[in-house]
This record gives structure tokens, C-alpha cells and sequence, in this order.
């Protein structure tokens, strides 16, 4: 019997100790999916909404179903000739009739796969959700995925933090239930600042309204504008700009749930430092907003507070005090380290991967690829710069360079800085501008909407970076699985193909590959080879089967490998693709058996029919030696409809020898010059 839907509201919260941001942020996206999932799998699917702060994560809907959804249930039993057996029922019927929990009387029969078998259809059960949710709650708490997690007491169970209460409402009225130690009660708790002891909870309203009266505001969205707007507030109060970092807000807004933003200042003498010491040490640490002043840095800076006080002075004196602290730290390092200056034999102490040898050992391998890369962009490097020689220094010296500020004491405290703060340590060391600028480039681009490097020098030493990160660790078996790629190898290989489509450099990815190798352990490049490639079909937004055709021809020069895809693109953008595609695939298919390699001489005095002699001379018309691949492509698809004449009136596979060979000939010709660009065979729509 199939039970009417009905719904009530539904509250459930847990509450926790308070969670760790950046994981549980990371877990963030997927936490409502999974819900969702869990309740379509119990047939109790609704719409709800998903609140969190640092101390509970909450599920709020007003129209939860009372029972599961109807169901028809169908099970399919084995075959009539296996249930029976002498008018006697088999204990594969038997248990057929048990899975179903109906009684052999009510036996029926349907058709599958020819056969005649047992088959079995019902309405599932509808059970009230009530008696549900303990198992629900539970699998979605053990779904969640935050990396590490604890254990407390005595429990078996684990989560990302110990779980200190749980309220769960259906309908005002308490579900019971027992989770990972804790039994659920009709109580909540509210900021601590008010109260440490629970408030009891009758309704999803009265929970609401205890929340709000109690400084807690439940809703992130809420919490991210209350935020936004009270920045906005200082900054026209103090006349300043605040650099609103998506990461640290969504950051805030997760460890908050009162949040209040309040301006602090820093003595002007910590400005000697380079900005982004200042700024890092201000985000990592303390978790504060940084503020500009007529385009500078400015030593005011944002914090955002939890406390519910009326006194917030206190609160800014005591943040003023922890980050004194922390730059008169971070000045130490600076001051250190420019005394110290540039010392990359030091990097002999550092291991890079087991296999691979040390940091130096990897920045000797990045300057024989600097060395190597040289001697292919010679010619793109003097148009940069006209003296050459000069060039090659600036080169040499940012590689040998390139890594000596992971031994600073910045970098040391924080890692972010690698790469800036050997560009700061040139500059302040007097080295030329562009040594600075390709140390601190080096590692671009380092994510999906990172920037490019922003000249040629600099371009030539994230190549070589990346370059070692890909062949040394394919030397010693670090290759990425699908799932895994732990040291960004898809990353690095992205971030070649763009710096040499961006700069238009000569790159053969087949013989600078084979060049470079002899500086690893011995490999298979084929197969890094291979990985590269792949990377084109991601960043480059072309039907597949165009990467294909185009890769099928042995083309491995990046930048003509675009080039060929954007013509091929571009000529067939306004043509009818099926009937062209299949027009020149009977070009590739006729000629199977012909040597393309061979001299495919065309004899004019066997070109007998109309139709041959004009596709031979509209062929010969064709724009072959055009360097614009789309002028070459539009040039051989404009004998389409002379081809599909040919096919249609003309017996290439004539019984005359000297006639077939010779419009085999002619046809090969055709298809040999589109292999110049792409094999027609494997295009498709």
C-alpha cells in the first residue's frame, strides 16, 4: 500500500570541537552532494540546506519526508528448467521465493533473454524516517573525507574533531539516537562568549532564535557579507584598500561565527621589509587582511574577530603585539640573509627525490637544459635581446641562482616565498633586473589561471625547471597514476605546452626529449612523450579527433601542432564535415597499398576520362607550397565535389595496370599532401 507523502521540518546539528579550517574547507563542496546521495538512496529525497561555523555542521529542511518514497521492487529468478525438477521445486527456487518473502503459490513467469524464469514484483516498504536517521546521520558523518582524523574516549569511531553534542528534530520532537559516543538531546550551544552551558531547543524556530539572540550567526553567507561590509566600512574610514584574499575570507568566515572586523597598524619601520613577508607572514600566521595606501603597502591591516566584546581596542592591542613579534622575526631573517647572500653550494645539503641526487644536483641538470634550450632559442633570444652573449650569462647566472633561496631563513620559515624572495635578495644583492625577475618566474605558470613568465629569459628557466621535474622523476618511476600525482607532473607538462605556445618557440618535443635523456637514468621517453601530449587535449579547446589527425602524422612541434589544429578548425568550420571527411577518407582507403615514401609519377597521357584529367589539373592548381596551413587545407577541400565526380565516373581500379597505378598515383598525391598536415583518417564529428 502505497503511503501519501508527507513532510515535516527537520533539524539536525553536530556539534563538534572547533574544526580546522583548511581541511574542512577542502571537504566543503562535496559535504551537501553526499547528503543529497545518501537521502535518494533511502527514497527520502528533498531539498535542504547545508550551514556550517567552526563548532557545528547543520542540515536544515522544512519538508522532510515522513516515509520512504513508493518503490516497485522486480527480482528475476532462475529459469523454469532449473526451479522445477520433476514437479518438485529446486533450492535455487526455493531460495528465490525466500529472497522475495512470497509464497510459492503466488509464483509468476516473464520472458527473459528467451527464457521462461521466476520473476517476482512489489511494492517496497515504506518505512518512516524516523527509523532511519541514526543509520543516515551516521553514513554521511563516516563519508566525509577531511584527511586526518582523531579518536577521543573510549570510542571506536573517528572524526576530524570529538564530537561534543548532537540535536536532531523531526517535526519538533527529538529523534533518538546514539552516535560515536554522544546521545542526542534536544540542546544546542551558543558562542561561548555567552555561555558554556546548553540551551534547550523545542522547535527549528526556537532553535533559530536561540542562535541569533546568542551570537552565533549559522548562516557562512551571512557571516562572508557581514564581513565584506565592515571592511568596506574601514576602508573609507582610513582612506585605504584592503587586499580581500578569496582563500583567507572563505578561511575567516569558517573559524568565525560572530565575526567582527576590527583595524590595526604596525610601526612604519617593518616596511623596510619586502612586501611579501609582511603580507605572508600576516595571512599564514595571524590570518589577516593586508591594506594599501596610494598603491603601496600600508602598515594598517585588517583583522577579523570572534569575540562578542563591547572593548575591541584590547582585542587590536593584542594582535599588534603578536605581529610585532612575528615581523621582528621575519626582519632577523631578512637582515640574515642578505649578509649571508646567495649561497647555492649549500643546496649539496638538500636531498630533491630519492634517486635524483640533491638541489645543486638538480640545478646543474636545469643549467644543461638552460644550455641546451639556448641553442634552440637562439634566434628568439636575439630578438629580445640583440646581445646575445650577455643573454647567455643573464641565463646561466638565474639558473645557478635559481634555487639558492630555499637555504634562506625567509624561505625556511615560509615555503610560499620561494622564488619571491630570490628575486627581492637580487635586487637588494645589485644583480641584473632579469636575473631577479626569472628567479622569481621560475615556477610559472603554477596553476590553471596563473600567469605566464613575463620575458623570454625568464620563460627559458620554468622550462628547464619543469623540464627536470618531468624527466627526472619518469627516470626513477615517479609517474603520475590517475588518481595520484603528487609532484604535479600533469601541472608541469601544462606548463610547458603554454610558455611555448605563448612565445611561439621552435619545440620538437620528440627530439628535445631524445636530447635531454642522456642527462637521467635510462627511460622509456616514449612514454613521457606520450604524457605530454595528452596535456594538449585539456588546454587546447579543439574537437579531439583534430589532435588526432593532426598527431597521427608524427608532427611534434608544439607550436606547429596548433598551428595545424587552429587551420583544420578553421577550414571546416563552414563545410559539410560528414560528406568531406568521408570524401578524402576514400583518398586514404584507395591507397592502402601504395608507398607514399615512393616518387608517385603521374603520367598526363594516361589520364584518359574528363573527370581525371580535370581533378589532376585543379590538383596541380592547389596552393601547396603556402606556409598558412589554412590556405593549404582550404586549397585541397576545394577539389571535394572533383573528387566526389571522380569516385562517381572513374574505375580507379582499372584493368589496365598502367591506368590504375597511375590514378593510385594521382589520388595518393592528394592524400600525401593533406598527411602534411593531417591524416584525414582519423577526423570525426
Amino acid at each position: 500500500m502505497t503511503t501519501a507523502l508527507q513532510t515535516s521540518p527537520l533539524l539536525l546539528e553536530i556539534g563538534t570541537e572547533e574544526l580546522p579550517a583548511i581541511p574542512f574547507l577542502a571537504e566543503l563542496p562535496n559535504i551537501k552532494n553526499k547528503f543529497q546521495k545518501i537521502l535518494e538512496a533511502k527514497r527520502l529525497n528533498c531539498a535542504f540546506d547545508f550551514y556550517y561555523t567552526p563548532r557545528r555542521l547543520v542540515i536544515i529542511t522544512k519538508e522532510f519526508p515522513k516515509f520512504q518514497s513508493a518503490e516497485t521492487l522486480e527480482f528475476f529468478g532462475p529459469p523454469l528448467s532449473l526451479a522445477y525438477k520433476d514437479n518438485t521445486l529446486t533450492p535455487a527456487a526455493l531460495g528465490f521465493f525466500k529472497k522475495c518473502g512470497i509464497n510459492p503459490v503466488n509464483a509468476q513467469t516473464t520472458q527473459r533473454n528467451g527464457k521462461e524464469v521466476l520473476y517476482c514484483q512489489k511494492d517496497a516498504e515504506q518505512l518512516p524516517s524516523s527509523t532511519l536517521l541514526e543509520a543516515i546521520i551516521k553514513e554521511f558523518l563516516e563519508s566525509l573525507n577531511f584527511g586526518k582524523t582523531m579518536r577521543w574516549g573510549n570510542i571506536k569511531e573517528s572524526f576530524i574533531r570529538p564530537i561534543s553534542w548532537i540535536l536532531c528534530l523531526l517535526d519538533s520532537k527529538l529523534v533518538p539516537l546514539k552516535l560515536y559516543g554522544i546521545e542526542a538531546k534536544a540542546q544546542t550551544y551558543v558562542h561561548r562568549n555567552v555561555s558554556f552551558e546548553p540551551f534547550d531547543v523545542n522547535s527549528l524556530e526556537s532553535y533559530l532564535q536561540t542562535l541569533e539572540n546568542n551570537g552565533v550567526i549559522l548562516d557562512q553567507n551571512v557571516r562572508k557579507s557581514r564581513i565584506l561590509n565592515a571592511i568596506a566600512k574601514i576602508e573609507k574610514t582610513q582612506n585605504i584598500k584592503a587586499e580581500i584574499d578569496a582563500k583567507l575570507l572563505e578561511e575567516v568566515v569558517a573559524i568565525t561565527e560572530y565575526p567582527t572586523a576590527l583595524f590595526g597598524e604596525f610601526s612604519t619601520h617593518f616596511l623596510e621589509l619586502p612586501a611579501p613577508c609582511i603580507i605572508t607572514s600576516m595571512k599564514v600566521n595571524q590570518r589577516y587582511f593586508a591594506t594599501y595606501k596610494d598603491g603601496h603597502l600600508h602598515n594598517g591591516f585588517i583583522l577579523v574577530s570572534n569575540s562578542l566584546s563591547e572593548n575591541p581596542k584590547k582585542i587590536i592591542t593584542g594582535n599588534v603585539k603578536v605581529l610585532r613579534a612575528r615581523l621582528e622575526d621575519a626582519l632577523f631573517f631578512y637582515h640574515n640573509d642578505l649578509k649571508n647572500g646567495f649561497m647555492p653550494e649549500k643546496l649539496k645539503e638538500v636531498t630533491f627525490v630519492e634517486g635524483l641526487g640533491t638541489m645543486w644536483d638538480k640545478t646543474e641538470r636545469e643549467c644543461l637544459i638552460v644550455q641546451s634550450l639556448s641553442d634552440l632559442f637562439k634566434e628568439a633570444l636575439q630578438k629580445e635581446e640583440e646581445n646575445l652573449e650577455l643573454t647567455l650569462e643573464i641565463l646561466k647566472q638565474a639558473c645557478l641562482l635559481s634555487k639558492a633561496d630555499l637555504m634562506s631563513e625567509m624561505v625556511y620559515e615560509f615555503t610560499e616565498l620561494q622564488g619571491i624572495m630570490g628575486y627581492y635578495y637580487a635586487k637588494a644583492l645589485h644583480y641584473e633586473e632579469r636575473v631577479g625577475v626569472a628567479i622569481k618566474e621560475q615556477y610559472l605558470p603554477n596553476s590553471e589561471e596563473s600567469a605566464l613568465p613575463s620575458n623570454l629569459i625568464s620563460a627559458t628557466i620554468a622550462l628547464a625547471y619543469k623540464l627536470d621535474n618531468l624527466l627526472g622523476l619518469f627516470s626513477v618511476g615517479k609517474i603520475p597514476s590517475s588518481s595520484s600525482d603528487p609532484f604535479a607532473l600533469r601541472r608541469a607538462a601544462n606548463g610547458i605546452i603554454k610558455i611555448i605556445l605563448h612565445f611561439n618557440l621552435p619545440f620538437n618535443l620528440r627530439e628535445v626529449l631524445e636530447t635531454l635523456k642522456v642527462h637521467y637514468k635510462n627511460f622509456n621517453t616514449n612514454a613521457l612523450e606520450t604524457f605530454i601530449l595528452e596535456r594538449l587535449d585539456s588546454i587546447l579547446e579543439f574537437n579531439p579527433s583534430l589532435l588526432r589527425a593532426v598527431l597521427a602524422t608524427n608532427e611534434r612541434d608544439l607550436v606547429q601542432i596548433f598551428k595545424k589544429l587552429s587551420a583544420l578548425d578553421n577550414a571546416l568550420k563552414n563545410q559539410d564535415k560528414q560528406l568531406l571527411t568521408q570524401t578524402f577518407k576514400r583518398l586514404a582507403n584507395i591507397t592502402k597499398e601504395v608507398d607514399l615514401n615512393s616518387t608517385l609519377s603521374i603520367k598526363e597521357d594516361k589520364l584518359l576520362a574528363s573527370e581525371e584529367i580535370e581533378l589532376y589539373n585543379s590538383f596541380k592548381q592547389c596552393k601547396l607550397e603556402e606556409s598558412d596551413y589554412t590556405k593549404r587545407i582550404e586549397s585541397l577541400l576545394s577539389l571535394s565535389p572533383i573528387l566526389e565526380r571522380f569516385f562517381d565516373k572513374v574505375l580507379v581500379n582499372a584493368p589496365d595496370e598502367d591506368f590504375k597505378n597511375n590514378r593510385k598515383h594521382l589520388i595518393a598525391s592528394i592524400y600525401k599532401e593533406f598527411l602534411s598536415i593531417a591524416d584525414i583518417r582519423e577526423i570525426s564529428f
